[in-house]
């Protein structure tokens, strides 16, 4: 049995008694378990942030890149190790896990170019003899919360930029997927980064309210559910600190009835179904405007989810694979069960999937739902897992109303050929990332990732120049050399530049 232990100061760091299982999804089975962590060895991890990032931050911008470029070298070539660990946890195909690490490796790319990034600003004679300048320096200790569907993308989203402009990071990962963010540390130090200044903890709630209370903590940032999201806001910020937490989602795809419909379909089996649909930027409601648009998407997904192959994690041929744990997939079919009892048409029923020879394995078959109306509890909560849900509109009015009055808005799509409805849906529609004939609309690494509502707390996105805004503080000199000329008769009187 595997024991996978915090990473504090450069090296595995064993805790107390309390422990997390960590099981094979594919077969059910146990096959490690992580230490759940105190005050006191967040504490200890802290220390040491502490005086390692003085240092660090004194480090010029480019020796710091050259960190960055070396790790982006290291974990490009371990990344089918990562990948296959990674897929062992969490369930997802080996595929989808490699893509996990790529997105992740594509912030690490942008945080390459910081000495760029960090460039202040100058104005020269912003008055007599005066100039204005500012610089971006970095906040200190900084912690990352994160989930267990991403455990390689949503840690390097916020470490990579969050070291690079000079701060020390302490990663509190999932504790149901929690050994690839362990290694991901670790190769950090193999690229040149000095002890201290990635540690990871393990934990549940307890690690989760120490780091929120933890003074020399300055920043946190939090991927999960908006429960939890609104809660991490609101005792972090209570606190004092800079807080970003990013919460659940319920994205909608509108389908126009002039929409190419095979490539709406073959974009809605990937976006809802891929990765079992836990993903924060899945698609799993469906919206084609009219009964006419409805009733042939409906009849062509029919035989798209029939091809759909559900298999073992290292399955090539399979397009996802199980769910997290027991509980998901439990949790999963509770919803199923809670659309039949609102009166939605279950149309495919992936209750009950089992493989031969992984009978025990969390599997869930793909799931379709028709006739799915906004005031059903299923469709105003996140389901996450492979349930699509169609909820039929009667014109463009109604489609952009439904993403719009969603308590989520984390991202939506659009299929169309008519410019100007795209146009204007982008324009109207009350979400924060938008997607015109693209199904999953996460934005490239040098863009930034954020959801408007319940969907995230905060005012500053994920990753790009509003991570390098986030993680960091803006100091503005004014400065005025003395040339002699200076009589002292205006000392008492507020300053101008006129």
């Amino acid at each position: 049995m595997r024991n996978i232990d915090h990473f504090i100061g450069g090296g595995a760091h064993a805790t107390g008694e309390r422990q997390g299982e960590i099981f094979d999804p594919n077969s059910g089975s146990v096959q490690a378990k992580v230490g759940f962590g105190t005050a006191a060895d967040l504490d200890k991890a802290v220390k040491i942030a502490v005086e390692a990032q003085h240092g660090w931050a004194a480090t010029n911008p480019q020796r710091r890149a050259r960190v960055m470029f070396k790790y982006k070298e290291l974990v490009e070539k371990n990344i089918e190790e990562l990948a296959l660990l990674l897929a062992s946890e969490h369930g997802k195909v080996i595929a989808d896990a490699r893509g996990d690490v790529q997105r992740g490796l594509d912030v690490i790319e942008f945080a390459c170019g910081i000495p760029h990034a960090l460039k202040g600003e100058y104005t020269q004679g912003a008055g007599p003899g005066i100039d204005v300048y500012s610089m971006r320096q970095p906040l200190g200790v900084v912690a990352g919360i994160t989930p267990f569907n991403f455990p390689a993308m949503i840690p390097m989203w916020m470490f990579g930029v969050a070291i690079a402009v000079g701060n020390a990071f302490i990663l509190k990962p999932s504790e149901r997927d929690p050994s690839v963010p362990v290694r991901l540390a670790e190769i950090m130090l193999e690229a040149g980064l000095p002890e201290g200044i990635l540690q990871v903890v393990h934990g549940d709630k307890e690690m989760v309210d120490a780091i929120l209370d933890h003074d020399d903590i300055k920043a946190v940032s939090f991927v999960g559910s908006s429960d939890i999201a609104h809660y991490v806001y609101k005792r972090g910020v209570a606190n004092g600190k800079r807080v970003q937490a990013m919460g659940g989602a319920k994205n909608h795809g509108i389908v126009m009835p002039d929409a190419d419909l095979d490539q709406v379909v073959n974009d809605l089996s990937g976006a809802a179904f891929g990765s079992a649909g836990e993903r924060c930027m899945a698609l799993p409601v469906v919206v084609p405007v009219g009964d006419k648009t409805a009733n042939e998407l409906r009849e062509a997904l029919l035989p798209a989810i029939a091809k759909l192959r559900v298999g073992v994690s290292t399955d090539p041929d399979a397009h996802y694979g199980p769910v997290v744990n027991a509980a998901h997939k439990q949790r999963i079919e509770n919803y199923i069960q809670m659309g039949v009892d609102e009166g939605a048409e279950l149309v495919v029923d992936g209750r009950g999937f089992t493989l031969q020879g992984h009978e025990n394995g969390f599997f869930v078959g793909p799931t379709l739902f028709d006739h799915v109306k906004p005031t059903m509890q299923t469709y105003q909560e996140e389901i996450f897992g492979p349930v699509l849900q169609i909820v039929r509109a009667e014109n463009f009015e109604e489609a952009v109303r439904l993403p719009s009055e969603h308590q989520y808005g984390n991202g939506v799509a659009i299929f169309t050929r008519n410019g100007h409805a795209a146009r204007e849906f982008a324009h109207r529609v009350n979400v924060g990332m938008v997607g015109i004939n693209v199904p999953i609309p996460v934005p490239v690494a040098y863009h930034s990732f954020g959801g408007w509502k319940r969907s995230a707390f905060g005012d500053i996105n994920q990753h790009g120049m509003e991570g390098v805004r986030f993680w960091t503080k803006t100091k503005t000199i004014t400065q005025r050399w003395p040339d002699g000329s200076a009589t002292g008769e205006n000392a008492f009187v507020i300053p101008t530049m006129g």
